[in-house]
């Protein structure tokens, strides 16, 4: 029960840093815009497609981990086939979709400073996935790329 009651809060936790406390920060930073202003059916349409897209593979990583449970292995299969970060990938597409909304320099400066602390991490993760896993992460990092499906090793 202790462990459940860990794990929802630790879900919620993260769902209100990366959902809410993120692109409010990226609206403080932008000088707080009226966020009903018509910004148009193409940025609208990509705003939206970007939130959609982030979310999906975001959750979809979080579901699948959770079904997959602890493992001794190296997760490779479902989400992360398509890159070796998908929950941050799609909370970085998720972010995106309020620099397209937003758009301002402030929320992109906000995206940037997101994202080299998380590159630090995933820079850090990865040398204990190295340390962890040896030549297998080695081959999977050589055919699957950190962020981006067609960014692989040669």
């Amino acid at each position: 029960m202790k462990k459940t009651i860990q794990n929802i809060a630790g879900y919620v936790l993260g769902g209100v840093m990366f959902v809410v406390l993120l692109p409010t920060i990226m609206w403080l930073a932008s000088g707080m815009p009226d966020m009903a202003v018509h910004i148009g059916a193409l940025r609208a349409s990509l705003t939206g497609l970007l939130m959609v897209g982030g979310l999906t593979l975001s959750v979809w990583t979080i579901v699948y981990m959770k079904l997959r449970g602890k493992t001794q292995h190296l997760m490779t299969e479902g989400p992360y086939r398509i890159n070796r970060n998908p929950m941050l990938t799609g909370t970085l597409v998720y972010l995106a979709s309020f620099i397209v909304w937003l758009w301002t320099w402030q929320a992109v400066l906000v995206w940037v400073i997101f994202f080299a602390i998380m590159f630090v991490q995933v820079l850090t993760e990865e040398k204990r996935l190295r340390r962890d896993f040896g030549e297998e992460y080695e081959s999977y990092c050589r055919r699957t790329g950190r962020f981006l499906p067609w960014t692989c090793k040669k």
